[in-house]
């Protein structure tokens, strides 16, 4: 699943690919921007924002969101796509390049000095060069009374965990996800520890929470509902959280290790 360190490593590839590189073709196959041409432009940089991607060109700015099931491939021109291709959002190409944004959940060509339009809400980047583990205790704190998952997966508090990182990292901190935040001995420690484990997966195709990278034992819970804890024997349960019913998320979690 797409989450902050993905778009990250995917952001690292194309700017690797195409920064300081005339782009020689776009196709762009959303209504918004069907007509629109950029060739002849020289790509500037790509970073990520979170769980955002901005490539950067001239005083353009082409924002992506993976949301569930997108992806960016990059690859030499004349190779074969490895995605149907009706899943194409956005095809760039350099003489020597191309990628191709399949199914994203959001693609549009900004303004450059218009990109906090995208990406302004968003709260410290736990990727980011300019990282605040302060700005985002006192952001994840501001509201003592919420579930302690859903403060985490609020982008608005800091930017780039998502579902499966939350489970994983409430294990690890032995923190039930309905455990209010005010609750939390220690924010400060929470978040760092979120903080660690992006950094330490996001060179990684396959994340790993367990440290261990064997298929099928690199998590503690997520997913695992039909599973036992690996501490302690206990069986994992499952659930749902969401500020409003038709926004949960799932939960994964040890009754006996996260009280």
């Amino acid at each position: 699943m797409p989450e902050g360190d993905t778009v990250w490593r995917a952001a690292h590839h194309l700017h690797e690919v195409f920064a300081g590189r005339e782009l020689t073709r776009t196709d762009f196959r959303v209504p918004a921007h069907a007509t629109l041409d950029l060739s002849g432009r020289v790509v500037d940089e790509v970073l990520s924002r979170g769980k955002h991607l901005l490539i950067r060109t001239g005083d353009a700015s082409i924002h992506s969101h993976l949301k569930m099931e997108g992806a960016w491939h990059v690859h030499r021109l004349g190779t074969r796509w490895r995605r149907p291709a009706h899943q194409a959002r956005a095809v760039l190409e350099t003489a020597e390049h191309q990628a191709v944004g399949y199914s994203l959940g959001i693609l549009e060509v900004l303004q450059r000095d218009q990109e906090d339009r995208a990406v302004g809400h968003l709260g410290p980047d736990v990727l980011g060069p300019d990282w605040d583990l302060e700005e985002a205790v006192r952001r994840v704190g501001t509201e003592p009374d919420r579930p302690v998952f859903l403060a985490l997966l609020d982008q608005r508090n800091l930017a780039g965990l998502g579902n499966e990182y939350v489970n994983e990292l409430l294990f690890l901190s032995g923190l039930a996800p309905e455990r209010p935040v005010g609750a939390v001995g220690d924010l400060e420690a929470l978040l760092r520890r979120g903080h660690l484990l992006l950094q330490t997966n996001k060179s990684r195709v396959e994340r790993t929470f367990t440290g261990i990278t064997r298929p099928g034992q690199e998590r503690w819970v997520y997913r695992r509902e039909r599973g036992r804890c690996r501490r302690c024997g206990t069986r994992l349960r499952s659930g749902s959280l969401g500020d409003v019913p038709t926004q949960e998320r799932n939960t994964f979690w040890c009754p006996h290790c996260q009280p």
